[in-house]
């Protein structure tokens, strides 16, 4: 791994760049023997610093789990990041353009858990287990590295490229639906932009979530009650612009919006 100190100064620099709205050059580039576990090292500085800070930690999101994701981005394999309370915007928010960086809208399921989810061997049955309520989500993309030549090692530093999320729809019993046909209309100003169907997740997006407790049990961590875990877009990434409306449709589920300004 990367020393301690080279850690250290990869946070600083990103925290430096979320404060600043501003982009650094790839660290894969600056660093080429980089290794996710260093990424992952690297996040955890920053989510460390933000508790420090009194930002409270809501959640977690996970990242690259839909094919169409993948082939938009052109890595492979899924990762994840940190959710703080700050990031999280209610429906109908009116949001500030100008707080993130290359913004991006995803269209997700968010699962609020009402127990805990440890790995490793983590199944789908866990999850629907230990799951509440799911609800519609955007996620909203915010890209501090820059984005042309990332790789997974660069996006995982970048906590994931999480930005923010907005919720809103219709809450629903994970039994009382089926999960994997929860499909939803994204539309741009009233024009609809782009459509997805939630089996693109891995087959069901309850398998991102298994994936993630999975993933944090190497790191000695688990999904706790009453966190917020977004489970992965099923639409690809959808560029926004001040002014812009934004509002997915998920039928029975209800719909999300927010506009920015």
């Amino acid at each position: 791994m990367l020393p301690a100190e080279v850690i250290t100064a990869i946070a600083d620099e990103l925290a430096a760049a979320e404060h600043d709205r501003r982009m650094v050059p790839l660290l894969t580039a600056r660093h080429p023997d980089m290794t996710i576990e260093d990424a992952y090292a690297v996040q955890n500085e920053w989510r460390r610093r933000g508790v420090a800070s009194g930002r409270r930690p809501v959640g977690r999101k996970i990242g690259l789990t839909s094919k169409v994701m993948q082939e938009a981005t052109g890595i492979t394999e899924p990762d994840y990041g940190a959710i703080f309370a700050d990031m999280v915007f209610e429906n109908g928010s009116v949001i500030e353009h100008a707080r993130f960086s290359n913004v991006r809208i995803e269209v997700e399921l968010a699962f609020v858990l009402s127990g805990s989810v440890s790995g490793p061997g983590a199944t789908v049955f866990d999850v629907l287990r230990a799951t509440e309520y799911v609800v519609p989500a955007l996620e909203i993309l915010s890209s501090r590295i820059e984005m042309t030549g990332r790789t997974i090692v660069d996006t995982i530093s970048d906590n994931a490229a999480m930005g923010g999320m907005v919720y809103g729809g219709n809450p629903v019993r994970p039994h009382e639906v089926d999960l994997r046909w929860v499909s939803a209309l994204l539309y741009r100003n009233e024009t609809v932009e782009d459509s997805g169907v939630a089996a693109a997740v891995l087959n069901h997006p309850a398998t991102g979530v298994a994936w993630l407790a999975d993933k944090l049990a190497a790191h000695g961590d688990r999904l706790e009650a009453g966190e917020i875990v977004l489970a992965g877009s099923f639409t690809k990434p959808m560029w926004v612009q001040p002014g812009d409306t934004v509002l997915a449709d998920y039928r029975d589920l209800g719909s999300v919006t927010c506009r920015f300004v």
